[in-house]
């Protein structure tokens, strides 16, 4: 029995050095002097450089403005479809939720070349091109299911009588959704508009297929830049996304920590 809990624990051990051992050499190198993958020094240059590149600046910034107006967007109509979904019965409900699910089993490369020729077909039906509208949208598209993968717990857990107490004290329909429904709600909420975030961030094939060919986000940039020769500030701006999503992570980590604590 104790040389299978070691050896589990070698295990355990091994995938995560397989995983994450990548990235802490890359977090490592982000501080190289060189150029290279030779050790030439202690060094921030990389990160000085890195924000001194208004081509990445600007690509940043598209991402961020995308990833908060996608989450807020997405939450707001991910949540309203999780209540919607909730008020179906039986068959009805379980159909409805298996279809809002299909955005995030199917492959992104799928999405990506449906929303492109969707978005083609409207461009020339109303004479506009792809670009910032267009990403959003389509942000917001494969967005929504994950919103609607968090909430949809909380729903079945929530006690419908606390509902119906509010509106007995005085509360009218509305006061009585924003007090007690969406209040019950919130760790759900909260943990798909993170969710939602992180992966806006994150997209880079969807993203690929419906920006047209003006806009230029972060994944793009990156992308672009391996055409060239590979600078050592993709190694400093990874970690720093590496940091953020880890930080977002903890973040998630922390609040159902305490959610379960209430409990």
């Amino acid at each position: 029995m104790k040389n299978k809990h070691i050896a589990s624990k070698i295990y355990i051990s091994l995938v995560m050095l397989f995983l994450y051992l990548p990235i802490f050499v890359l977090i490592i190198f982000s501080f190289n002097e060189g150029k290279t993958t030779v050790w030439k020094g202690f060094s921030l240059k990389w990160y000085e450089q890195l924000f001194r590149d208004d081509n990445i600046i600007n690509a940043l910034g598209n991402s961020l403005i995308i990833a908060v107006l996608a989450s807020v967007f997405a939450t707001i109509l991910g949540t309203a479809a999780a209540i919607g979904i909730n008020n179906f019965k039986g068959k009805k409900r379980l159909m409805i939720q298996s279809v809002s699910n299909i955005p995030i089993i199917s492959p992104d490369i799928v999405m990506g070349v449906s929303l492109m020729l969707l978005f083609t077909f409207l461009g020339v039906l109303f004479n506009f091109e792809m670009g910032f509208v267009t990403v959003l949208i389509a942000h917001i598209c494969f967005c929504v299911p994950f919103v609607v993968l968090n909430v949809m717990p909380r729903i079945r857990k929530m006690d419908q009588s606390i509902y119906d107490a509010a509106l007995d004290l005085g509360c009218n329909q509305w006061q009585a959704f924003y007090k007690v429904v969406i209040h019950e709600l919130m760790p759900g909420i909260f943990s798909g508009l993170l969710m939602s975030f992180t992966y806006s961030l994150d997209d880079f094939i969807i993203t690929y297929f419906t920006r047209g060919a003006k806009f230029q986000n972060l994944s793009i940039e990156i992308y672009s830049m391996t055409h060239r020769r590979i600078s050592p500030k993709i190694n400093a701006l990874s970690a720093l996304l590496f940091l953020a999503i880890l930080i977002i992570m903890v973040l998630i980590n922390i609040r159902e920590r305490h959610e379960e604590k209430v409990k």
